[in-house]
Formats: structure tokens, C-alpha cells, sequence
């Protein structure tokens, strides 16, 4: 018998971070962690447009997971999450002041500050919400939501 990974379905990620080192270690740890990052924007006009523009030529989305801080430099995390949603995009927050409204439109949510594997812990849940487990445990500092998109 041979014993293999578990097919994920979250690989394609869209990381919405203001902070340029968080920014980069949160890049680089997804990377090592084998996703596949689609983009890496600091801005809610590019992640806007990014979201828009992310379908394959059959319709599917491009993106399998939104990982967006709430407050942006110009503007909010929280349209982000609506444009995701509205795509059918699953988003996780990463943020240090989460309001509660911002629960309708996340699967998640994982508190600033965090270790990477607790941000690829709080991924893998998401991941196995998807894929219809319960998960057993939640990384620390995470939520998560009834919501998948």
C-alpha cells in the first residue's frame, strides 16, 4: 500500500498585507509550505481587481483562499472579504482588531501576532472544513466560522 499526502484543496493563494514583513515572512513560509502564491498586494484596489480577474477559461476561480488583514492603508479588509465572497471565495482574516461583522464574510479568522505554523495550521482547517472533516483542534489565535465563503 503506498501512503501519500492528502490531496489539498486549498493551493492557490491571495495574501492582502499592508505590512511589508509580515508580508514577505507570510510569503515565504505559504512557499516553503508548498502553495502557491497568486499574488502578495498591499492595497484594496488591487486585490479588488486581482479577485475580478481571477477565473480560468472554464469559470472557476483561480484563487482558493483570501488571506486579508482588516485595516489597510486605503481602506478596508472587509470589501475584500465581500468581493471574495461574492466569487465564492473562501477568505481568512489575519488581523490584530477583528470586528464582529467581519464574521459573516470569512470562514476564519487568526489573530496577529501568530507563528507561521499556526498560520498554516489555521490554512490546513480551512482546508479540511472544505473538504467536509471536523477538525479536532484549532491552531492558537484561531476562529473559526460557520461560513466557507
Amino acid at each position: 500500500m503506498l501512503f501519500g499526502k492528502k490531496k489539498r484543496n486549498i493551493v492557490r493563494l491571495l495574501l492582502v498585507e499592508d505590512e511589508p514583513l509580515i508580508a514577505f515572512d507570510n510569503e515565504h513560509f505559504l512557499t516553503e509550505a508548498a502553495y502557491t502564491i497568486v499574488a502578495t498586494v498591499d492595497r484594496v484596489a488591487d486585490a479588488l481587481a486581482i479577485i475580478a480577474n481571477s477565473t480560468d477559461t472554464d469559470g472557476n476561480a483561480e484563487i482558493d483562499l483570501v488571506l486579508v488583514d482588516v485595516h489597510l492603508a486605503d481602506g478596508s479588509g472587509l470589501d475584500v472579504a465581500r468581493a471574495a465572497q461574492a466569487r465564492g471565495v473562501p477568505v481568512m482574516f489575519v488581523t490584530g482588531n477583528f470586528p464582529d461583522e467581519a464574521m459573516a464574510l470569512a470562514t476564519g479568522c487568526l489573530a496577529k501576532p501568530y507563528a507561521p505554523r499556526d498560520l498554516i495550521g489555521a490554512i490546513a482547517v480551512i482546508d479540511a472544513r472544505i473538504g467536509g472533516a471536523t477538525p479536532k483542534r484549532l491552531p492558537p489565535g484561531f476562529r473559526l466560522f460557520a461560513t466557507l465563503t
